[in-house]
């Protein structure tokens, strides 16, 4: 019946117009654009302002002999005049002043800092430049920890790529993450198309953190396995952007036998599944064999024709690079090796100011009672008041 009325009457009607739901997702798309540009060139600003108020003041102390009581006068003046006005405390403005120094070209010469990262994100075309998309406070922290300007780019690019906060940038500095990045051993070159053999291998890393596991020696693989699940989102972080979890044990029959995959996963960047074998102990070579047959089950049983090959990822604590690069030879499915770390390394510095595990019992032995001598505890229970008993007079006879 509804059929035969125009659009708008089915629409007054509570029918929604064909169509009505992919205008109304495109509309939502749009207005996140629309506010994410919002937020980049409204945080790109402020950035400049700061290098522009640094550069100033760094540029009078030099020309005029300002001294260091300067700055907290302009903070106390700024404070007073426009107090509604949040982020000029003396601190800051000090601050200000580094980031002015540590950029004397200005934060818009790119060759510097690099291309933008996220050209997505761009408004009318015209990008900012990666310094200034990143928060104020990611840069303090790119200041204070990260002094080699290469690296400190690439530390920037990987926060826009991955939307890092400030504790996860903080954390992947402490565990050096732009050494790690890209380096497993793989045959990706060989049997993927570029640019997905590169892609696939900075997807990588060597050695993987996962210290945010509390495994003892001994342990087994099937307890490391489910430590990474328990901890599933502090293992994606270490991953890195683009993994989605699929399943644990997930299981894949040939024939009639079963096998099991220690985890699944896909990357939406990639395109592809990837399969990570977890091992205990050294990598050897039939490592790589046995993972070459599921990757080739996942291909046939799971990918989809817009799918990429799938790729395999074995995960052991200790490999010979040498030995992992021979036992990919010959293999034709994608295969990565990495290692895989519980603890971090304490630099060595560090590690001869601490006490060894000996020196800490022995210590502990010199303060505890012997055996042969009981030990004696204070009592501290609470004592009720002794009341002295009044002595009777004396009689005559007793004198």
């Amino acid at each position: 019946m509804t059929d035969n009325l125009p659009a708008s009457a089915q629409y007054d009607r509570g029918v929604l117009p064909a169509g009505f739901h992919d205008l109304l997702e495109d509309l939502k798309a749009r207005i996140r654009v629309a506010q994410t540009r919002a937020i980049l060139a409204a945080n790109a600003e402020l950035v400049r302002l700061y290098w522009d108020i640094g550069r100033l003041i760094d540029q009078r102390k030099q020309r005029e002999g300002w001294g260091s009581g300067v700055i907290p006068r302009l903070a106390r003046e700024l404070r007073n005049e426009l107090p509604e006005v949040k982020g000029f405390s003396e601190r800051n403005i000090k601050l200000m002043v580094q980031f002015a120094q540590e950029y004397p070209a200005g934060i818009g010469d790119r060759d510097l800092i690099g291309q933008p990262a996220v050209a997505q994100m761009q408004a009318g075309g015209k990008g900012h430049p990666v310094v200034a998309q990143i928060p104020w406070a990611h840069n303090v922290l790119l200041m204070q920890r990260v002094k080699d300007l290469s690296v400190r780019a690439w530390y920037m690019q990987q926060t826009l790529a991955n939307g890092w906060s400030r504790n996860v940038l903080a954390m992947m500095i402490d565990a050096d993450a732009h050494r790690r990045q890209g380096q497993a051993v793989s045959n990706f070159e060989q049997l993927l198309p570029s640019p997905q053999s590169d892609l696939a291998q900075q997807t990588l890393k060597d050695p993987y953190i996962f210290d945010f596991l509390t495994l003892e020696e001994p342990f087994h693989e099937r307890e490391l396995e489910t430590g990474l699940i328990r901890h599933l989102e502090k293992f994606l972080l270490e991953l890195g952007q683009g993994f989605a979890f699929v399943g644990r044990q997930y299981a894949i029959s040939v024939g009639d036998d079963d096998f099991y995959l220690d985890l699944l996963f896909y990357h939406l960047q990639l395109r592809a599944f990837v399969v990570i074998d977890l091992k205990k102990g050294k990598f050897k070579p039939e490592y790589a064999g046995k993972l070459n047959f599921y990757c080739n089950v996942v291909d046939d049983q799971l990918r989809n024709p817009t799918d990429q090959p799938t790729i395999g990822l074995i995960l052991c604590q200790t490999k010979d690079r040498v030995l992992a690069e021979y036992a990919l030879r010959g293999i034709d499915k994608p295969i990565g090796v990495s290692s895989y770390e519980l603890t971090r390394a304490l630099p060595a510095s560090l590690k001869s100011a601490l006490p060894t595990v000996e020196e800490i019992e022995a210590e502990l032995a010199a303060v505890e009672p012997a055996a042969d001598e009981p030990e004696v505890l204070e009592d501290r229970s609470p004592k009720k008041p002794i009341r002295k008993k009044r002595k009777s007079p004396r009689s005559p006879e007793e004198a």
